[in-house]
C-alpha cells in the first residue's frame, strides 16, 4: 500500500541542489517551525542544499485532552518509557522513508540526505535513521529522546550504525528531561553510534550556540561528501 506523502514547505539555497536536508518540527507546530533556521545555519562554502520541512498530520493526543493537533504520533504519558505510541511512530517513519525516496528521485541519494528533528520530531528522525539500511548523510536529533525505548535499536544494521549523530540537549528541559536525551544517547553509543553530544543552559528550545555548533558538525559532513 503506497505511503500517502506529508505536505511539505521546501527552501533551497542554490540551483540543482546536491544535498536535502529533511526536518521534522515538535508537537503542535508545523513546517514552517524551523524554516527561519536555514539562513543562521548556512555557510557561504557549502553546496546547494534542499530543505525539506513536513507538516505531521493532524492526531488526537491523549495527554492533551484528546485535542487534535500536529502530531508525528500520540503522547499517552509524560514518561519517556511509555510516551509513544508505537503505530504512529511506524505510520511516521514510513513517511519519513517516502520524503527520503522523493529525494532519490530528484536526484539527491540518501547518503547527501540529513534527517533532522526537534523534540517529537528528532524522536522520529532517531527512530527512522537508526532502522534504515541505506545510510543518511547523518541524523540530528535536538531535545529528544528514543521513542519506545531499547525496541527502537533492534534490529540494526551495520550500514545504519555508519550514520553520524548530532545531539543537543538543554540542560533544565522540562519536557523531554535532560537525563532522557542523556540515556538515549548513552544508548546510541552502546549500539556502536558516533554520537557527537552537546548540552546548554536552556530549556525546551534551541539556542544560537547549538545553530553554530550543527552548522561547524555538517561542514564536516559535506567536506567526507
Amino acid at each position: 500500500m503506497p505511503v500517502e506523502l506529508p505536505e511539505t514547505i521546501e527552501r533551497s539555497t542554490g540551483d540543482a541542489p546536491g544535498w536535502s536536508v529533511v526536518w521534522l518540527h515538535g508537537l503542535g507546530a508545523d513546517g514552517n517551525d524551523f524554516v527561519p533556521i536555514v539562513p543562521e545555519l548556512l555557510r557561504p562554502e557549502w553546496p546547494a542544499i534542499r530543505f525539506v520541512f513536513p507538516h505531521a498530520p493532524v492526531r488526537a493526543v491523549t495527554i492533551n485532552g484528546g485535542a487534535r493537533m500536529r502530531a508525528w504520533y500520540d503522547i499517552r504519558d509524560m514518561d519517556l518509557s511509555n510516551r509513544a505510541d508505537a503505530e504512529g511512530v511506524d505510520q511516521s517513519i514510513a513517511q519519513v522513508g517516502a520524503l527520503i525516496a522523493r529525494e532519490g528521485e530528484r536526484g539527491v541519494p540518501p547518503a547527501r540526505v540529513f534527517l533532522a528533528g526537534f523534540s517529537q520530531g528528532g524522536a522520529i528522525a532517531l527512530a527512522a535513521g537508526i532502522r534504515r539500511r541505506e545510510p543518511l548523510a547523518g541524523l540530528i536529533a535536538l531535545s529528544t529522546y528514543l521513542p519506545l525505548g531499547a525496541a527502537t535499536l533492534q534490529p540494526l544494521t551495520a550500514q545504519a550504525r555508519t550514520q553520524p549523530i548530532f545531539m543537543a540537549h538543554g540542560l533544565h528541559d522540562p519536557v523531554v528531561p535532560y537525563t532522557g536525551g542523556k540515556r538515549s544517547r548513552d544508548a546510541l553509543r552502546d549500539a556502536g553510534f558516533d554520537v557527537d553530544w552537546h548540552a546548554w543552559p536552556m530549556a525546551h528550545q534551541v539556542c544560537a550556540e547549538e545553530i553554530g555548533a550543527l552548522s561547524a558538525w555538517m561542514s564536516r559532513r559535506f567536506a567526507q561528501g
